[in-house]
């Protein structure tokens, strides 16, 4: 059902990429085209007929364009029901015309407070207040007004148009959902900027997420789960969701969550830095001078592990990085990195069997950092922290033994302690030659992460950094540590027993740092 026809446009954007083409369209469709400000003086610039709205309403501009629309002029004509009498009637009596095509987009407010120099004068300038209005006016009156609020719209409005003189009930339903979710995210980011501006901290009364759907991924964690995944838009660095896919099949579920976790991982890591991961832990990772160097060595962490893992890298794939991962008996499942030789994706692409299936993603310069808050979802609602982000102050540490660390066992110590905040509690790694050669992850007992370790790094115990998430509430597993031939420890502290942990070490002459920082990862 086509209906009424489209006699009349309403125009006032933010965004003008594209609009000249489209009124040009609805110009040569017959439809009478109104607008305000810079978006009339855009079209007009272009060679477009534009009826000024100030000449229909009789109303100027006025307040530095701060009050242009806010006129029953304009809101009788976009929420008039064409069927219902008396709103007909009262067009009439008022000299009041229809508009049943709408076209705004607001003020880039998310873009403004995103510069890290914005002033809140200079926010609250970019709060849309006619925008929303026409906005959600036109959504309500759907049955009779189309909305537009995004440029990739105006493609199938205009096919509409031109072949019918009006546009389908289905069409404007489903733009007046997607006006919707243009005014609550453009509110969500509102909220948000002064809810970071509140006295009584980050915490505000309420809160709403804004997500846009990205993809509707094959399946979640299991081939019976349906999965999407929705964009908030506000990444403030690196981001898979805003990475460009060079090669393979689509991600999964699981390939997200592993990416974005060594994405996390990888930018916390001297030099040229590789992380290899396996169900959300690391069971490789190693920092060196080149990239192909630290990959040959995260490979060879837990190389039976490794097979069929999810790599993440700090700096450009290069073609010696490229041919370690394509040395025979290795299978990957996908790749982030900032960028990939020309030569590295030659070799990826080409010589591996896995070759057409590793996802190999391109996400730029890791700069910028992570988001500073999470949002966890339990049943029926969010639990909200503080990233754990922020890194450490050295100058916090606090050697507590009599052994006292060498220059070594300090890159070492560095290198664990950078690690275990990404490994699942209770965490214990074990590293050496700033290489992770065994992580104990996830279990109920440190005891049993200590253990699960020390069989992982094997050959590589002896003289290497144990890095604690927690503290040892016992000396047991110090003991195990030192029988094993772990050369230093470091751990938070805090512990009541943090006397009898310290003699332990005391005891076997193994220097311990607590840095007074707990990094559990639940």
């Amino acid at each position: 059902m086509v209906s009424p026809p489209t006699k009349r446009a309403l125009i006032s954007v933010s965004d003008k990429l594209g609009l000249a083409d489209f009124a040009r369209g609805l110009v040569a469709a017959g439809v009478e085209i109104f607008s305000t400000g810079g978006t009339r003086k855009h079209l007009e610039s272009e060679g477009i007929a534009v009826r000024d709205v100030s000449d229909y309403t009789g109303f100027p501009e006025m307040m530095d364009g701060r009050l242009k629309t806010l006129h029953p002029m304009v809101h009788g004509g976009i929420l008039c029901r064409h069927d219902n009498p008396d709103d007909v009637k009262a067009l009439a009596d008022h000299g009041i015309v229809t508009f049943e095509l709408v076209v705004v987009n607001l003020y880039p407010f998310e873009a403004t407070v995103a510069r890290s120099d914005v002033t809140m004068e200079e926010a609250i300038e970019k709060i849309d207040i006619g925008g929303p209005t026409m906005v959600r006016a036109a959504a309500k009156n759907h049955a009779f007004t189309t909305i537009a609020t995004d440029r990739e719209q105006y493609r199938a409005i205009l096919a509409e148009i031109s072949e019918h003189g009006g546009t389908s009930l289905e069409l404007r339903r489903r733009l007046a959902g997607e006006a919707f979710d243009h005014t609550a995210r453009y509110d969500t980011a509102i909220a948000a900027y002064f809810a970071g501006a509140r006295a009584d901290g980050p915490f505000s009364g309420a809160q709403t997420l804004a997500l846009t759907r990205k993809a509707v991924l094959r399946y979640g964690e299991n081939p019976h789960q349906q999965a999407a995944v929705y964009t908030t838009g506000s990444a403030p660095g690196a981001s898979l969701l805003t990475a460009r896919q060079l090669n393979g099949k689509e991600l999964s579920y699981n390939n997200l969550l592993d990416l974005d976790a060594a994405l996390a991982m990888v930018q916390t890591l001297p030099g040229a830095a590789t992380v290899v991961l396996k169900h959300n832990n690391p069971c490789g990772a190693a920092s060196a001078d080149t990239i192909g160097e630290s990959v040959r060595q995260a490979m060879a962490g837990d190389p039976v592990s490794a097979f069929g893992s999810v790599l993440g890298m700090n700096c450009t794939v290069d073609a010696e990085a490229a041919e370690v991962l394509a040395e025979p008996g290795l299978f990957i499942e996908a790749i982030v990195a900032p960028d990939f030789s020309p030569e590295a994706l030659e070799i990826l692409t080409t010589k591996p069997k896995w070759k057409a299936n590793v996802r190999l993603m391109q996400v730029g310069q890791l700069e910028g950092g992570r988001s500073e808050w999470i949002h966890r979802p339990i049943e029926g609602g969010f639990l909200v922290q503080q990233a754990d982000v922020t890194a450490d102050d050295e100058n916090e540490w606090k050697v507590v033994t009599e052994a006292q660390p060498t220059p070594g066992q300090m890159a070492d110590l560095r290198f664990a302690w950078a690690m275990v905040r990404h490994v699942k509690s209770n965490a214990i790694v074990i590293c050496k030659d700033q290489a992770l050669w065994g992580a104990g992850a996830g279990q109920m007992s440190r005891v049993d992460s200590t253990e699960i370790a020390l069989k992982k790094a094997g050959e590589h115990v002896p003289g290497s950094a144990l890095g604690s998430d927690a503290f040892f509430p016992f000396p047991d597993s110090i003991e195990q540590a030192a029988a094993a031939g772990v050369g230093a420890i470091i751990q938070p502290g805090g512990s009541r027993k943090d006397d009898e942990v310290i003699a332990a070490c005391n005891k076997h002459g193994l220097p311990m740092i607590f840095t007074g920082k707990r990094h559990f990862k639940h």
